[in-house]
């Protein structure tokens, strides 16, 4: 991931099925310190195919602050938590940023 490397930084995204999922998700990447900030946004509506038919379901967002060099960490503790058989995990690349937040994010993230 070429770009990540011009701030380190990354937001990594992933939807779970209840407030608890997200809020457990959440402080684990906070407590292991492979997080900066996680924001918890929902309830959203999601609509999505699963096994051959158009699902539409409640779900809340995790958007996770931290570093590229922490990314496989953060996935395979995303993963371990996760209630679905196949998580959404999507890391993207920060290109570019407010210095005095990527500066922070780093200082919390110690890798």
């Amino acid at each position: 991931m070429g770009a990540a490397s011009l701030t380190g930084a990354v937001q990594v995204m992933t939807t779970v099925d209840s407030r608890e999922a997200a809020d457990r998700i959440a402080q684990h990447l906070l407590d292991a310190r492979i997080a900066a900030c996680v924001q918890v946004i929902g309830p959203v509506t999601s609509r999505y195919w699963w096994q051959g038919k158009i699902e539409q379901g409640e779900e809340w967002l995790c958007l996770i602050k931290t570093r590229h060099a922490l990314y496989e960490r953060v996935e395979a503790a995303v993963r371990d938590l996760h209630p679905y058989e196949i998580p959404e995990i999507i890391c993207i690349p920060v290109t570019a940023g407010s210095a005095r937040y990527l500066e922070w994010l780093m200082a919390e993230t110690p890798v």
